[in-house]
């Protein structure tokens, strides 16, 4: 056997540069670390999130507003003569024929049952913001009884559905889980 086929010992060179390779990218991963730690959102940031909301006390016909990433967001429990009137909407009626529901397929129809929970009709939970020029609408008012753009004069219904006025589109409906009967997780 020829003496360069065989394997040569490792010298205590080849130990140094090892080790000095090894040493210099632990250096960098330590000098770069804080550069892409403070890419990452802050705290304030990741704890508006998401938000926990107990509506047990919400009854009937009431409705509460609470403020999710900077947006107000409606929870209201419908009353049974609402949710059969949200029911009864032909969806040729309406300006937006899409749910806008960030629960349900994007192409989902417009109808009371895709803008509400399955099981929990009553309630709907929906982002607060005109879709026209951002303005807060006013609770139960207009035309159909749900809420009304002073700005600019546009009318949703009791489904946040967008029923005349200038807004394009139906009021949107943030991602939600019940986590219980009376416990809501929007985000």
């Amino acid at each position: 056997m020829a003496e360069s086929d065989t394997p040569a010992e490792p010298t205590r060179r080849d130990f140094l540069l090892h080790a000095a390779g090894a040493f210099g990218v632990v250096g960098v991963a330590a000098a770069a670390w804080p550069f892409i730690d403070q890419m990452n959102p802050d705290a304030s940031t990741r704890a508006l999130a998401s938000v926990e909301v107990d509506i047990a006390a919400v009854q009937p016909g009431q409705a509460i507003t609470i403020m999710w990433r900077g947006k107000p967001v409606v929870i209201r429990n419908r009353t049974e003569k609402e949710v059969e009137e949200g029911k009864t909407v032909k969806l040729e009626e309406l300006k937006d024929p899409l749910a806008r529901n960030a629960n349900a397929d994007a192409s989902a129809d417009a109808s009371d049952a895709n803008r509400a929970a399955a099981g929990k009709e009553n309630i709907l939970v929906m982002t607060k913001v005109c879709t026209h020029l951002g303005c807060i609408p006013l609770d139960e008012s207009g035309e159909f009884g749900g809420w009304f753009c002073p700005c600019h004069g546009s009318v949703y219904d009791t489904a946040g559905r967008i029923r005349k006025g200038p807004a394009p589109e139906n009021l949107p409906i943030p991602p939600y889980a019940f986590l219980s009967d009376t416990k809501i997780r929007i985000g």
